[in-house]
């Protein structure tokens, strides 16, 4: 007499075809997924711990050797040293085409922030867009303190365009200050 066909899979007997797990095997795969879940809670425990604590530790106490995260530690310096509206400002030049709008990025682009003073200087490639951005200069400033915090800027100093080296030779007339006076 043949065995039964068990209604759950392939027949009893047949070579090649895959065992159901044993009572064993059943376990070994319960005890991996519970150390697979306590070693998740234990991470996580761990990390809300230290997250209690104030990080890491050097110590039985916490010191200024301790380790701490890149965040905090970059925005601990730029407190000290009292960075953040420069820092802030950076920020700014890096999305200046979202602030100022794609057309006028092309072709004006802030040089540097003078952080006394607080002046935006901005150089144009032309001085009609010069022109143009001294007239939008008054929004821009109120756009940019409404995103930096008042008063952050003051001013933006609009600057022409550069033009080309100046060359002195022997034609050149005395008092004139050559090509370069169409400029800016």
């Amino acid at each position: 007499m043949s065995e039964p066909d068990r209604p759950d899979g392939p027949p009893a007997g047949v070579p090649g075809a895959a065992a159901e797990p044993s009572g064993v095997d059943l376990a070994r795969v319960a005890l991996r997924a519970a150390k697979e879940a306590a070693r998740a809670r234990g991470d996580a425990a761990q990390q809300k711990k230290q997250a209690r604590r104030g990080g890491l530790r050097s110590g039985a106490r916490g010191d200024r050797r301790d380790p701490m995260a890149l965040g905090a530690a970059i925005n601990r310096l730029l407190t000290e040293r009292g960075w953040e509206a420069p820092a802030a400002v950076g920020g700014v030049m890096g999305r200046w085409p979202e602030i100022v709008g794609e057309d006028v990025a092309k072709h004006c682009e802030p040089e540097r922030y003078d952080e006394d003073e607080r002046v935006l200087f901005v150089r144009c490639d032309s001085t009609a867009w010069a022109t143009n951005l001294r007239l939008l200069a008054p929004t821009l400033v109120a756009r940019l303190n409404e995103d930096l915090g008042h008063g952050t800027v003051r001013l933006i100093k609009v600057n022409g365009p550069g033009g080309p080296a100046r060359r002195y030779g022997p034609l050149r007339a005395p008092g004139s200050t050559g090509p370069g006076d169409t400029y800016g």
